[in-house]
Order: C-alpha cells, then structure tokens, then sequence
C-alpha cells in the first residue's frame, strides 16, 4: 500500500520560501497522479499543485501559479513543493495525494485521490 509522509512545514515571514517534501513508500509501476493540497482554518481543502509520476506537466492553482513549483526527486522518492514569495493566505495545513493510474491533466477533487498523508502545517505570518 502507498504511504505518504509530509515534511518541511514551519513558520515563515512574507516573502519568504518554504520547501515541502512528500516521501513515497515506493513507487507505483503504472503510474500516479501526485498532488498537493491545503486546508486554511475554518475552508475547505483546496487543491495546490499536481504532477504525474514518473515524467508528467505540472498544474498549479491560479492562487500560486508563479510562485510556487512541485517537482519529483527519483533518488529520494520524493515530490516536493518550493513556495516563493509566500503570503499569509498561504497558511493552512499541507497535504499529499497520490491517485494511483491517473494521469493528471489539471487539479482535481479530493475525492479522485486514495492516498493521503498526514499533513505539515504552514503558518506564514505579516
């Protein structure tokens, strides 16, 4: 079974950078859509970023497009996710999903992913 395990959340002032790691158990041979999702206080989880997994275009809402940038790391097993320029409304708890067999194309609901870590909270603060 996929297990994912979020890490790199912390404390940041605006305008500052933050980079977030999303460890795989291993690799699924067929193929996964990898995300990134957030949950503000009080919202609803929100889709970030997604990458196909291995080799795919990488998606990004419109709230972060230019800012931030979710990549893969084949020797660590990793897809990361560097947040530049961060802001305030960037605050909420950080999640990685993975959908086995899907080839991303764009975000996606949550529903559409399986797998889901715990979560890394990022506070970024005026």
């Amino acid at each position: 079974q996929v297990q994912l395990v979020e890490s790199g959340g912390g404390s940041v002032q605006a305008g500052g950078s933050l980079r977030l790691s999303c460890v795989r158990s291993q690799y699924t041979y067929g193929g996964a859509c990898m995300a990134w999702f957030r949950q503000a206080p009080g919202k609803e989880r929100e889709g970030v970023a997604t990458i196909y997994t291995p080799g795919g275009d990488t998606y990004y809402a419109d709230s972060v497009k230019d800012r931030f940038t979710v990549s893969q790391d084949s020797a660590k097993n990793t897809i990361d996710l560097q947040m530049n320029n961060m802001k305030p409304e960037d605050t909420g708890v950080y999640y990685c999903a993975a959908a086995p067999g899907l080839y991303c194309r764009g975000l996606y609901s949550t529903a559409v992913f399986a797998y889901w870590g715990q979560g890394t909270q990022v506070t970024v603060s005026s």
